[in-house]
């Protein structure tokens, strides 16, 4: 299909007829191209019979023979693939990769303004075979930037201009992009291991003190963040907040210290930092479903010796 431009530039989009000689001799080529502005209140994708029938369908997600790299500078609304599904702001890229159903829409009273480029070969089908493409790493907040944009222009005008070489000279333009996508892949790993450091050291530090009390907003200075920062990542790591987690271990250990016959429920509870003895048993019996002095009686009854019977 040939290029279509709506008169008020706010849609450009080409579909390629590309040569399978070029394919072959680079390993890569650029397939179709385009950007979209979706105004609010309007229906998407705008002039559906303008893209090849496999690239129409919206409410069943498409799945297409070839990659694309999508970029958004305005608006908002949803991508979806088999591995979760993403909210789409400006500055938000995706990886669409053959094979993979895959969804996106735009708020429909909010509409966007997206940047598309497709593309194929064995280069790029190399990248998946070596993991450096993931379908399990397809969405980045790459955050506004006229970089990609000018990037992506660059792709159009190799494309518009059709100059020699311009399949190869398009295609540089796309290893750009993807260099993009692995700078910010690259910067969320490293984002996801400074977050772990955090936890663990959160975590050593409360069981270290597990026999005192903890001030979670000192914690939190101690290692730079916000108390807000340090509940939303550490129950991202552990599913719980930094409080339930520090209960559930002083309650972990309050069933080993029950089990001695010399340590009472009120010692156990002053020797884990509880001034309340009853506030200790009410919140052991919520975590446990059973009161601490029962689960003493219980517990010594097992640690009881059985009567071995004497050898004559």
């Amino acid at each position: 299909m040939g290029p279509r431009f709506d008169k008020n530039c706010e849609s450009f989009l080409w579909y390629l007829n590309c040569s399978t000689i070029e394919e072959q001799q680079f390993g890569m080529v650029c397939t179709d191209v385009g950007h979209t502005k979706i105004k609010p209140n309007s229906f998407y994708p705008p002039n559906i019979n303008a893209h090849p029938v496999p690239f129409r369908s919206i409410a069943d997600g498409r799945i297409l023979s070839e990659f694309q790299i999508g970029y958004f500078t305005f608006g908002e609304g949803t991508f979806e693939t088999e591995t979760g599904k993403y909210k789409v702001t400006p500055g938000s890229m995706v990886l669409i990769l053959p094979g993979v159903r895959h969804r996106s829409l735009p708020t429909y009273e909010i509409g966007w303004h997206e940047y598309w480029v497709g593309f194929k070969g064995d280069y790029f089908s190399r990248l998946i075979n070596e993991g450096i493409l993931s379908k399990h790493s397809v969405f980045f907040e790459a955050n506004p930037s006229s970089y990609i944009v000018s990037t992506y222009n660059q792709i159009f005008n190799e494309i518009i201009t059709q100059r020699s070489m311009y399949q190869l000279r398009a295609c540089s333009g796309i290893l750009s992009l993807i260099a993009e996508l692995l700078k910010h892949k690259q910067e969320n790993m490293e984002q996801l291991d400074h977050c772990q450091q955090i936890v663990e050291k959160a975590k050593k530090h409360m069981d270290l003190n597990l026999y005192n009390t903890v001030d979670l907003p000192c914690i939190a200075g101690d290692l730079g963040i916000s108390l807000s920062y340090f509940n939303k990542i550490f129950k991202t790591y552990t599913s719980l907040t930094p409080y339930q987690y520090y209960i559930n271990t002083k309650i972990t250990a309050a069933k080993s210290l029950l089990e001695h016959d010399n340590m009472t429920v009120k010692e156990t509870a002053y020797q884990l930092g509880f001034e309340d003895q009853y506030y200790f048993s009410r919140l052991f019996k919520n975590k446990t479903g059973i009161c601490p002095k029962n689960w003493k009686r219980q517990a010594c009854c097992l640690l009881l010796p059985t009567n071995v019977p004497s050898v004559t």
